[in-house]
């Protein structure tokens, strides 16, 4: 009887493993997309709102059975791996106010650590076209 109980274990655990993949596998993948975001600067009095490329999907992740408060979990993120930076110019800007503001444009993405440097690496942060400032949108940038 304590067989079959093992058995029968390890074949829920199994079914349970290949359920979490299958499900994984229809998450979209960490790549490039189009995505409209927002950028403001202190002194001006507009947010602007324009399409680029980020990085964005998913990534695997692995949670341990056993934590240790000796051992560091690293959790990979969709990141990017290779930027082009480029500059936009703000609208009605006062003089003495730099109107230009550079950022990052995706052209390959890659799963690893998230650097703060480049990277929103919060739980729930704010929507990329989010703006405190009146919005002016771009159409093609």
């Amino acid at each position: 009887m304590l067989v079959v109980q093992n058995y029968t274990f390890i074949l829920l655990f199994c079914l349970v493993v290949m359920l979490v993949s299958a499900q994984s596998s229809f998450l979209p993948p960490c790549e490039p997309v189009n995505e409209t975001v927002a950028v403001e600067k202190e002194g001006c009095p507009k947010c602007l709102v324009f399409q680029t490329t980020i990085c964005s999907g998913h990534c695997l992740t692995k949670e341990p059975v056993y934590k240790s408060p000796f051992s560091t979990v690293y959790q990979h993120v969709c990141t990017y791996r290779d930027v082009r930076y480029e500059t936009i110019r703000l609208p009605d800007c006062p003089p003495g106010v730099d109107p230009h503001i550079t950022y990052p444009v995706a052209l390959s993405c890659d799963c690893s650590l998230c650097t703060m440097d480049t990277s929103d690496c919060t739980i729930e942060s704010l929507q990329p076209d989010f703006c405190m400032s009146p919005r002016e949108d771009v159409l093609v940038y």
